[in-house]
C-alpha cells in the first residue's frame, strides 16, 4: 500500500510540474527560467519514479500481475 502512495505522489508532483509550465508558458510575462526550471523537475521526478519502481520491483516490494 506504501508503495502505491508514494507512486501516486511522484504522478501528481509530475503534473504539477506540467501544468506550472504551461502556466508559465502561456502568461503574458514570460518566464523562460521558471518554465524550464519547471520541466527540468518534471524530468528528475520521472526518471526518479522509474528508477524506484525497478528498485522495488528488483527487491520484492512490487510484484508485477498479468492480464487474466
Amino acid at each position: 500500500m506504501f508503495s502505491k502512495i508514494v507512486v501516486l505522489i511522484f504522478i501528481l508532483a509530475i503534473f504539477y510540474c506540467l501544468g506550472s509550465a504551461l502556466f508559465f508558458m502561456l502568461s503574458r510575462q514570460k518566464a523562460p527560467n521558471i518554465m524550464a526550471k519547471a520541466l527540468t523537475w518534471r524530468i528528475v521526478l520521472s526518471i526518479t519514479l522509474f528508477l524506484l519502481l525497478l528498485l522495488g520491483f528488483y527487491l520484492g516490494l512490487i510484484h508485477p500481475h498479468g492480464i487474466e
